[in-house]
C-alpha cells in the first residue's frame, strides 16, 4: 500500500523574527525618553513576536480532558481523565531523524573528539537493541542509523538522558545562526572544546565569537554584545512535558464547532478522528492506513502486492497524514520520550490538589547559577556551558511556592502523601522511570492513544523509542497574527536588522 505522503530531505529553513528598530517614545510613568543615550540609554523595544525556529510548529493552547478515552483494558488506572490548560508551545513536526541526529555526533566530534572523546562516545545511539534472540536483525545493527537510506527515518536508541543533551545542542546552534544571519557573529568551524557557542555563556559575556557588527550601545554610544532583553535569541529547545505531548497529539482544535463556540464535536482515540486505522473519505487515499504499527500478532506491515502501512520496521518521519496541528506521526511509528517522570497516581494527585492543572508537570528539579561572591556566573566547564546546582532544601524551605530543589516525589511518593515507591522491592518504577507516549511499529493500536501511557528508564534505550522537541511559546498565545502581535513572513529568508 502506498503511503500518504512521500517522505522528503527535512528542509530546516532558518526563519527567524527579531526584535526590531527601536522605538522613539518615553516612558508614561517617569516620563523619561526611551533609546535616547542623553536621557540614559534605557531601551524599549518595538518586538514583533517570537519566531518560529526549524521544524516547529505553533501548538496555541488551551484547556482539554487530559488521560484515556477508551477503555483501561491494562488496569493501571495511571491516567484518569481530568481536565488541565496547557499554554501555547512550539512542537517539531516530524520525529528527529537519523540525519539530525548524526549532524549532531559530526559536530560533537569536530569540536571535542580529539581531547575528550568521551563526549562523543556518550552521544552515541545504542545500535545494539535491535538485537533479538530469535530474530535475525543483525543488519539493522549496521545500517538503521549509518547507512543513507534511513536519513530520513525516526532515531532511535537513543534515551532520554542523551535526547535532552540534543535538545540543549540544538538550542545553541539555531541561535548561534541568528546571529551569524544577523550580521553580528561570522562563521566559526574552529571551535574547540569549552571555546563554542554556549547561549548562556555568550549572554553572560563568556563567549565572545569571531564579531562582525555587534548593535549599538545607546547607554555608552559605543557597541555592545546582544542581550536577553533584546528579544533576539529564541528559547530553549526542550523535551514537551507529557500534558503537551498528550494535548498536541489530540489536536482536539479540529473538533471544534465554531470559531465562537468553546465546544468540540468529539473527542479522539487517536490523533486522528474515528475508531478506524484507516482514512475514510472518499478519495484516493480511502482505505489507507494512518499509522505505523503492529495490527496483528506477526503482521507489521501487510502481503507483498498490497503492504497495508508500507513500512517495516519504521517509516519516514513525513509519513501519513499530519494531523491537525500539522505533526507527523503522534500516533505509530516509533514512542517518544516526554520529560515526565512516572507515577501512576500523578493524575490522582493533580486532580485533588490546587494550582496544578496549569501545565502540570513532575519531573522538576530547580536549579540556580553557581555564581562568585559578587553574584556573577564562575567560569564556566569544560563543554562551554554554566554551571549550575541543584537549589538546596534549606533555602526553598521558606517559600511559599516550593520547599524542596527536586519536587520528584511531592503528593506521590513522599512522606505528606504517606507513599513509597521502593524499587526493585516492591516496584520497577524509581526516579529514573520517564513516561514515554504514542505507541511504535511494534505496538497493537490500543497503544497509539495519546492517552496512554508507559515508561522507560531514562538511562535505556530501545528500538521503539525516539524524540521530538519542543520550545515554549512566549507572548501571545496565538502568535504573532494575533492582537498584541505582528504577523511576519520571511519566505525562508534571514530578516536583515538595521544597526545604525
Amino acid at each position: 500500500m502506498k503511503k500518504l505522503f512521500k517522505s522528503g530531505a527535512i528542509v530546516l529553513a532558518a526563519v527567524f523574527l527579531l526584535a526590531s528598530c527601536r522605538s522613539k517614545e518615553n516612558s508614561s510613568t517617569t516620563g523619561w525618553n526611551y533609546n535616547d543615550t542623553k536621557w540614559g540609554g534605557f531601551e524599549k523595544l518595538q518586538y514583533e513576536g517570537q519566531a518560529t525556529g526549524p521544524n516547529l510548529v505553533l501548538v496555541e493552547g488551551g484547556t482539554f480532558t487530559m488521560g484515556v478515552t477508551e477503555e483501561d483494558v491494562t488496569r493501571d488506572w495511571n491516567n484518569v481523565p481530568r481536565r488541565v490548560t496547557v499554554t501555547s508551545f512550539y512542537m517539531d513536526e516530524t520525529e528527529v531523524a537519523n540525519i539530525d541526529y548524526r549532524e549532531y555526533l559530526y559536530w560533537l566530534n569536530r569540536v571535542f573528539g580529539e581531547n575528550l572523546p568521551e563526549v562523543v562516545l556518550d552521544a552515541l545511539p545504542d545500535t545494539l537493541v535491535w538485537r533479538d534472540e530469535l530474530s535475525y536483525n543483525e543488519p539493522m545493527v549496521e545500517t538503521y542509523f549509518r547507512h543513507p537510506a534511513y536519513d530520513d527515518y525516526p532515531v532511535v536508541g537513543v534515551n532520554w538522558n542523551q535526547s535532552n543533551e540534543y535538545c540543549k545542542w540544538r538550542t545553541d546552534r539555531v541561535n548561534e545562526m541568528i546571529l551569524i544571519q544577523q550580521g553580528i557573529l561570522s562563521p566559526n568551524t574552529e571551535q574547540v572544546e569549552a571555546d563554542n557557542f554556549n547561549t548562556e555563556a555568550y549572554l553572560v559575556g563568556q563567549y565572545q565569537g569571531k564579531v562582525r557588527k555587534n548593535l549599538k550601545d545607546l547607554q555608552t554610544g559605543g557597541e555592545r554584545a546582544v542581550r536577553f532583553e533584546d528579544g533576539i535569541l529564541l528559547p530553549a529547545y526542550r523535551l514537551p512535558t507529557e500534558a503537551e505531548w498528550e494535548y498536541a497529539a489530540l489536536s482536539l482544535k479540529g473538533n471544534q464547532t465554531t470559531e465562537q463556540d468553546e465546544m468540540i464535536s468529539d473527542r479522539k482515540l487517536y490523533s486522528w478522528n474515528g475508531n478506524t486505522m484507516r482514512y475514510q473519505k472518499r478519495n484516493k487515499y480511502q482505505g489507507m492506513m494512518l499509522a505505523n504499527y503492529k495490527r496483528s500478532g506477526g503482521d507489521y506491515m501487510g502481503m507483498a502486492g498490497k503492504l497495508n502501512d508500507n513500512a517495516c520496521p519504521t517509516a519516514p518521519v513525513r509519513s501519513y497524514l499530519p494531523n491537525d496541528y500539522g505533526l507527523y506521526n503522534m500516533s505509530g511509528n516509533v514512542n517518544e520520550w516526554t520529560a515526565d517522570l512516572y507515577r501512576p497516581l500523578t493524575s490522582m494527585a493533580l486532580s485533588d490538589a490546587q494550582n496544578h492543572d496549569l501545565n502540570p508537570y513532575r519531573g522538576n528539579v530547580f536549579m540556580e547559577k553557581v555564581v562568585d561572591e559578587n553574584g556573577m556566573p564562575v567560569e564556566k566547564d569544560s563543554l562551554g556551558r554554566l554551571r549550575y546546582q541543584q537549589v538546596p532544601d534549606d533555602k526553598a524551605v521558606n517559600r511559599d511556592n516550593y520547599k524542596t530543589g527536586a519536587a520528584f516525589n511531592y503528593l506521590d511518593g513522599d512522606q505528606a502523601s504517606q507513599a513509597f515507591y521502593e524499587y526493585g522491592t516492591t516496584t520497577l518504577i524509581s526516579d529514573k522511570a520517564r513516561v514515554i507516549k504514542g505507541g511504535s511499529w511494534a505496538d497493537r493500536a490500543y497503544w497509539l492513544s495519546p492517552g496512554t501511557r508507559r515508561y522507560k528508564e531514562e538511562d535505556k534505550a530501545d528500538r521503539t523509542i525516539g524524540f521530538r522537541c519542543a520550545m515554549t511559546r512566549t507572548g501571545s498565545p496565538t502568535g504573532n497574527d494575533a492582537p498584541g502581535g505582528h504577523h511576519f513572513k520571511t519566505r525562508n529568508k534571514p530578516v536583515k536588522r538595521s544597526f545604525k
